[in-house]
């Protein structure tokens, strides 16, 4: 008898684990499947770009192009090797799907100089005026004339720094490229990763070198490990900058010797040019303009059909899939142009997890694979395999109330029916409707303390999770300002972007401004398993969108100016759009400091004409106030 109930156990553990058994033949899917070809495709002016082909192995029909241009590496190198897994997802992987990935320009096997978001160049006349635009066509011109069984429609995607080129692509794009869904895109340098408003991302810090590291053999390729991250002599990030001092102090983690490795910190032969340019560029100037990509947008091409796709929750790239979608609607209003937006992390949705989880917050199960078999797949097959017309099925935005936990659909973003509702920044830690009489909050804001992002910084590559963190840590500082309102009686969804309007004086001449949007949930409220083991969801202070604005861009971001010390002056922090029902039972509450560290680097809090060049001495404390007249504007979606 026990044999056969030890059988009968053994059947179910057999039935249970079907999927990893069968996972070693899921690791040679595509070995087994496709063909892998290199090749070296000529640019206009006769550089090479290193480009793999992934094409199914049953020639029996035609396939459209999917491809991929990335400064990442389309690693692995050779004729043998493989990767686990292509396309966009498992289901466009599976169906088939000629796959393309491709070095761009000046990175890994491929040749020539390497330029962070390259400048478009519009009305190119000779072969030397090249872009990514250029060499995007020029591959797409190749692929559709050299590759067997093709059916004359490609398709780009990327996320991150792919996804940025995912939105060149569509730009002068070739008349082959029917479908772009640029995801987590990038849009400008100073807006987007590396500052914040004009505020420098020093969380970005060891990202730099990934993009500022010269060749050691000038525009010709490299493939070992030559683009690293440096190493820094501490897990405790917060202490690590604190005890460094100023941004000039830095510099040394960006000095290369000239041996055949990336020596961080090391030699003193050659500087990193990509921290050269953040350092020598502190303001919004002619580079970082004529790098940003969002204000070419309106020469999107209008046989490209665009989904572009974010996430709520995304710490990296939240600025650039907004505005990306913002101006392609704006400029080109007959195009087909989409929006996907979810609770997710940077990239999250291209994971195939079960549960979605960002930080400390669970906001369902399934919800990347949704959206990769529902939404993205959907998309591409529509105009890459079916009729290619604007019916796809899909609606204009496709977005996740991250307060309700559930998917929407709506014909434009914002949703038609969002109003403006304005809440005062009362005494007393009030959010009120209502405009009190004027009066003054200070608050010290100490260098030697500043207010840190999350309760655990970790020597991190950038950080997550805080953008979904508890805040109470924050709340029970004397140098962060909290305003909330009473136990909400309905719900209030927040649907689109919403407008910090301080009313501000400082005793110093400079200061940064943070804005944090905070759902404040009951007492009642469950926690989940996968919570960390501290916390608990009672009263847990969710942060839903923060920013933050240095105060010298206040009035324009090319021309900073001081603050006259003491004197009242408006500061208007443009948030980010949200997509979250606080909902009934739950508070509003905002909380207002002037330190986020090290998630942005250390605002002397005296003027100085650039912070990467402050010395020691500058950094000093301030007493700052906000008047009780200041707001902030939401966007509310009525019921």
């Amino acid at each position: 008898m026990k044999s056969k109930i030890w059988l009968l156990i053994l059947a179910l553990v057999v039935a249970s684990c079907k999927e990893t058994i069968t996972l070693p033949k899921q690791e040679t899917y595509v070995k087994d499947n496709y063909t892998k070809q290199q090749v070296e495709i000529n640019m206009r002016d006769g550089v090479k770009l290193h480009t793999t082909i992934y094409t199914p192995k049953d020639t029996s029909k035609e396939y459209p192009i999917l491809m991929q241009r990335t400064p990442y590496s389309s690693r692995p190198y050779g004729e043998g090797e493989f990767k686990k897994n292509i396309s966009p997802n498992i289901h466009l992987m599976k169906e088939g799907n000629i796959v393309v990935y491709q070095d761009v320009r000046g990175r890994w096997l491929s040749e020539g100089s390497y330029e962070n978001m390259r400048a478009y160049i519009p009305n190119k006349k000779t072969d030397k005026d090249i872009d990514e635009s250029s060499d995007t066509y020029d591959t797409i011109e190749w692929l559709v004339n050299n590759v067997e069984h093709n059916n004359g429609k490609v398709g780009i995607w990327g996320i991150s720094y792919p996804g940025y080129y995912s939105t060149y692509a569509t730009v002068d794009a070739h008349p082959a490229l029917k479908a772009a869904s640029p995801q987590a895109c990038i849009g400008d340098f100073f807006f987007d990763d590396f500052h914040h408003n004009g505020a420098y991302m020093l969380s970005y810090f060891r990202a730099t070198s990934l993009f500022g590291t010269k060749r050691p053999n000038g525009d010709q390729p490299i493939d070992t490990a030559w683009y690293s991250l440096p190493k820094l002599p501490s897990e405790d990030q917060y202490q690590f900058f604190l005890d460094a001092g100023p941004l000039k102090n830095l510099n040394s983690f960006f000095q290369y010797g000239t041996e055949d490795t990336p020596r961080m910190g090391t030699g003193d032969m050659v500087d990193d040019f990509f921290w050269n340019e953040l350092k020598e560029h502190p303001n919004y100037d002619a580079l970082w303009k004529s790098r940003g990509l969002i204000q070419h947008l309106k020469d999107v091409k209008s046989s490209v059909a665009t989904m572009v796709v974010g996430g709520w929750f995304d710490a990296e790239d939240l600025y650039g899939p907004l505005e990306t979608y913002k101006n392609i609607e704006k400029y080109n209003k007959e195009n087909y142009n989409t929006i996907v937006f979810g609770p997710w992390d940077h990239g999250a949705w291209a994971r195939r997890r079960g549960k979605n989880i960002v930080g400390n917050y669970y906001f369902g199960d399934s919800i990347s694979e949704f959206f990769q078999e529902k939404i993205e797949t959907k998309f591409f097959n529509h105009f890459l395999k079916g009729k290619g017309d604007h019916n796809s099925g899909l609606p204009e935005a496709y977005v996740f109330d991250s307060g309700r936990k559930d998917w929407k659909t709506y014909d434009s973003w914002p949703p038609k029916g969002v109003q403006k509702q304005e809440f005062f920044l009362s005494d007393q830690q009030v959010l009120s409707v209502e405009k009190g009489v004027e009066k003054e909050v200070k608050f010290i804001s100490d260098v030697n303390k500043p207010v840190p992002y999350s309760e655990d910084v970790k020597s991190v590559f950038t950080p997550r999770k805080y953008m979904t963190d508890d805040q109470r840590f924050a709340a029970r500082r004397s140098d962060v300002l909290v305003y909330e309102t009473e136990i909400l009686e309905q719900d209030v969804t927040l649907a689109g972007d919403i407008l910090a309007k301080l009313k501000v004086a400082t005793t110093g001449t400079s200061a940064d401004w943070i804005v944090k949007v905070i759902d404040v949930h009951p007492a009642d409220e469950p926690s989940h398993e996968d919570m960390q083991k501290h916390l608990k969801m009672s009263n847990y202070h969710m942060m839903v969108r923060s920013e933050v604005l240095r105060g010298r861009f206040r009035n324009s971001f090319t021309n900073p100016e001081p603050f006259t010390p003491n004197k009242k002056t408006e500061v208007n922090i443009k948030l980010q759009d949200v997509f979250h029902t606080i909902k009934k039972g739950h508070k509003l509450q905002v909380q207002v400091q002037s330190t986020w560290f090290p998630l942005i680097d250390l605002n002397p809090q005296t003027y100085v004409d650039n912070i990467f060049k402050a010395e020691e001495e500058d950094f000093k404390t301030q007493t700052h106030t906000v008047f009780t007249d200041s707001s902030i504007e939401f966007s509310v979606l009525k019921p």
